[in-house]
């Protein structure tokens, strides 16, 4: 007979079995089921504000990240009905409002967590937001090209904050009035993107094909829409060393910082002596405008 392992965590007056809490997900840092869900559940208050009321998209992995993985928009039939959920198209998503549904999310091998652009049941961006890729190695690049354009943001008056992917990118938010259309924040995209690639050809590209690109950054202003998913800030990446999307200054890109440099073994130190240095993102008070850059591109 099989002996049982199982452990019970409870969360928020919720009782979360944890299966195969020994089973390695992350080997190369020899990180345990168990040892998932406790650094999910610390990561809690500063992920969660970034996930409520958005529509939810997970990514799993029940062997770990040397294993197959599958994409989760759908809630599975067999999930706790304190589970809240918003119906949108033909897609019944999960609402990660709470730790007692992100630690049951980790229970069940969900290695990354990628959220809407808008809030559940609207049709309007919440954030206007760029995600910048290497197309080959080298993230130096990137980094150029993000600093490039937050000058570029500077100068016509708008505030940015940027993260690392947890992955080889960088995503720059722009805080916005939540009144723009999906049309018109692509079309600032669009128009910045063209703008850094006319002035910078050696070194952003707006090519969708990949084997297009060379060595050029990718300008992703297309991601930038309603149904489509980021990772969200603090959501760990199924990658060797559980690299975590961290929110970094534009003084910490200026002096080199790299996205493996934040993962799940240091970001609560990290947090400790910081704080969310996004939070301003989500502040009612830094929303910007936009109809200046949109009258100019109008015209």
């Amino acid at each position: 007979m099989k002996e049982l392992k199982d452990k019970i965590v409870k969360v928020e007056g919720k009782h979360i079995q944890v299966t195969n809490p020994d089973k390695i997900l992350f080997p190369d840092i020899s990180m345990t089921k168990w040892d998932y869900v406790m650094h999910m559940a610390r990561l809690a208050p500063f992920m969660l504000p970034y996930t409520r009321d958005r529509l939810l998209t997970v990514i799993r992995y029940p062997d770990g990240v040397r294993g197959k993985h599958f994409y989760q928009k759908n809630i599975p039939s067999y999930a706790p009905d304190w589970v809240e959920t918003k119906t949108d198209g033909d897609n019944e998503y999960i609402l990660l409002q709470n730790t007692a549904t992100l630690v049951w999310l980790a229970t069940q091998a969900a290695l990354e967590f990628h959220t809407s652009f808008h809030l559940a049941g609207s049709d309007i961006p919440a954030e206007l937001v760029f995600d910048l890729d290497p197309s080959r190695e080298g993230f130096e690049a990137v980094t150029e090209v993000a600093l490039l354009l937050h000058q570029v943001l500077q100068s016509i008056g708008l505030n940015a904050f940027a993260k690392t992917s947890g992955a080889t990118g960088i995503q720059v938010y722009v805080p916005i009035e939540r009144r723009y259309s999906f049309k018109q924040t692509r079309r600032v995209g669009q128009f910045l993107g063209k703008y850094l690639q006319e002035r910078h050809p050696r070194l952003v590209t707006l090519e969708r094909m990949k084997r297009l690109r060379g060595h050029k950054v990718y300008f992703d202003y297309l991601q930038h829409w309603h149904g489509k998913t980021i990772a969200a800030p603090y959501s760990p990446r199924a990658r060797a060393q559980a690299p975590v999307s961290t929110p970094v200054s534009w003084r910490e890109l200026e002096k080199g910082v790299h996205p493996d440099d934040f993962t799940l073994l240091n970001i609560h130190r990290r947090l400790e002596v910081t704080g969310d240095i996004f939070q301003k993102v989500l502040d009612v008070r830094k929303r910007q405008s936009l109809d200046a850059i949109l009258h100019v591109i109008r015209t």
